[in-house]
């Protein structure tokens, strides 16, 4: 197949292939690890994400986890 219907596969349906390959990676965790397993791991790497997303944009650390565990009300 040539590159072009590829790329075109891609832009018109990124969303849907993500989440087929994000349920099927969720699918072989649940399987070999068990559901809280898996749950535990997908909840790492939200986490993971959201700290490396907002390395990406430069943020202060220092401000963001004064945020989390602060007890402000």
């Amino acid at each position: 197949m040539d590159l072009n219907l590829w790329v075109e596969i891609w832009d018109k349906h990124r969303g849907k292939i993500m989440g087929i390959l994000l349920g099927l990676i969720f699918g072989l965790l649940a399987i070999f690890y068990g559901i809280f397993k898996a749950i535990f791991i997908v909840l790492c790497v939200l986490a993971g994400y959201y700290l490396g997303k907002r390395l990406d944009n430069r943020a202060n650390f220092k401000d963001i986890f004064t945020r989390l565990f602060s007890r402000e009300k």
